[in-house]
C-alpha cells in the first residue's frame, strides 16, 4: 500500500482527531516517508553500482576485446562466403584468444552443425551465432554459481590457494574489503608462513581495510597459526575468515599433505568448513594457469576460481577454457589494480565486454 492510501485510511479513523493520535498518525507517516527514501536510496546506489560494474567490463576487457574481436569482425569483412577456410582462420583466432585448443576444436565443429542445419549463409547473423554458442560453453549442462557459500551457523571459512606470484595477497585484501562494504566482519590468518614478505603485506591489507589479522612466526606450522585464527574468530564472533596458504606447487606431496592437515584442522572447528576452497590465477600467464588449475584440482577440492589481472591481457577467452576445462566456476574477477576492482563474475557482464564491438 503506497503512502497515499495510507493517509487517506488514516483520516477515516474517528478517534483521528484526538491530540494523541494525531502525533502517531504523523509519527507513522514520517516513518513511511523515511522506509520508502531508503528504498529508492538502495534501488538508485543499485542502479549506480551496475552501470559501475558494467564499465569495469568493458573496460577491463578492452584489451581482449580489440584483440579478438578486431580479427573476428576483420575475418567476417573479408569474407564473402562460409567455407573451410573461414573455419580455419576462426580456429585460429579463438586459439589465440586462449580460449584452449580442445574448446575452440568441440566449437568449430558445433558451429559447423549448426550452419549446415540452419543453412546460414550471412555472416551477419553468424556473429551472433558465434557469440551464442560461446555463451552456450559457460553456462550449457551445469550448474555454475558465482555465489559464495556462506556458512548459516557460524563462520564462513574461504582458504586461498595458488602459486606465488599470482596476486592471492592482493586478492585476500579486495575479498576483505568487499565483505566488510557489505556489512560482514572480516579476519585474515597468515597461513603462508614460508614467505615473510606474504605475512607482512596481508598485514597491511588487514589495516586497509579494517580487518582483524592473525599471524604466526615465519617458519611456523601453518596449520597451528591457522588453528589459533579460527578458534579466535569464533570466540568473537567473525563472520568471514579468509585463509591465505603457501603456494609451493613444485613440491606436489608436501602441499597435498599440508592442505589436508589444514582442512582437518579447519573442519574439527567449524562444522562442514571451509566453506570455500578458491584458487586464484594470473590471467595474463593463459594456458599455463590453467595447467597450474588442473595440478591444484589434483591435489585439493577447488570450490571455484579467482581470475587476476584479466584487464591486462589480450587473452580474455581463459574464462571459457576454464570452464570447458576444469568445470570449476569462475567466482570473482580481477579487472584493474585499484581495491574495488575485484568483481563477482557475471557470465552475461563478461560476454558483452568482450563482444560490445559486435553487438
Amino acid at each position: 500500500m503506497g503512502i497515499f492510501s495510507k493517509v487517506k485510511n488514516l483520516f477515516k479513523k474517528e478517534e483521528i482527531k484526538e491530540n494523541d493520535n494525531e502525533v502517531d498518525n504523523e509519527k507513522e507517516i514520517k516513518i513511511e516517508n523515511k522506509e520508502i527514501d531508503k528504498k529508492e536510496k538502495k534501488k538508485k546506489k543499485e542502479k549506480e553500482h551496475e552501470k559501475e560494474v558494467i564499465k569495469l567490463y568493458d573496460e577491463g576487457l578492452s584489451k581482449s576485446r580489440d584483440n579478438f574481436v578486431n580479427k573476428l569482425i576483420s575475418l567476417n569483412n573479408r569474407t564473402k562466403k562460409i567455407t573451410d577456410e573461414y573455419f580455419m582462420e576462426l580456429e585460429d583466432i579463438l586459439i589465440m584468444a586462449d580460449i584452449g585448443v580442445n574448446t575452440v576444436l568441440s566449437f568449430i565443429e558445433r558451429l559447423k552443425k549448426r550452419v549446415k542445419t540452419e543453412n546460414i549463409t550471412d555472416l551477419n547473423y553468424l556473429q551472433e551465432v558465434i557469440v551464442d554458442e560461446l555463451f552456450i560453453i559457460y553456462v550449457d549442462n551445469s550448474i555454475l554459481t558465482n555465489k559464495i557459500n556462506f556458512n548459516p551457523n557460524g563462520p564462513t571459512v574461504i582458504l586461498f590457494v595458488g602459486v606465488n606470484g599470482v596476486g592471492k595477497t592482493t586478492t585476500i585484501g579486495k575479498i576483505a574489503n568487499k565483505l566488510i562494504n557489505e556489512g560482514k566482519s572480516v579476519m585474515m590468518v597468515a597461513g603462508d608462513t614460508f614467505r615473510a614478505g606474504a605475512i607482512e603485506q596481508l598485514e597491511e591489507w588487514s589495516k586497509k581495510v579494517n580487518a582483524s589479522f592473525v599471524k604466526g612466526k615465519e617458519g611456523s606450522d601453518p596449520s597451528s597459526v591457522i588453528y589459533d585464527g579460527v578458534k579466535k574468530a569464533k570466540e568473537e564472533g567473525i563472520d568471514v575468515i579468509l585463509i591465505d596458504t603457501a603456494g609451493r606447487l613444485q613440491n606436489k606431496v608436501n602441499l597435498m599433505k599440508e592442505l589436508e592437515k589444514m582442512n582437518k584442522v579447519i573442519g574439527s572447528l567449524i562444522e562442514e568448513a571451509p566453506q570455500e576452497t578458491l584458487l586464484v590465477i594470473d590471467a595474463t600467464t593463459g594456458q599455463n594457469g590453467i595447467s597450474q588449475a588442473k595440478h591444484f584440482k589434483e591435489i585439493t577440492n577447488i570450490t571455484g576460481i579467482v581470475l587476476t589481472k584479466l584487464d591486462g591481457t589480450a587473452k580474455g577467452g581463459i574464462v571459457l577454457a576454464i570452464k570447458e576445462e576444469l568445470d570449476i566456476p569462475v567466482k570473482y574477477i580481477g579487472l584493474g589494480e585499484k581495491v574495488n576492482d575485484l568483481e563477482s563474475f557475471d557470465i552475461e557482464k563478461y560476454i558483452y565486454g568482450l563482444f560490445k564491438d559486435m553487438m
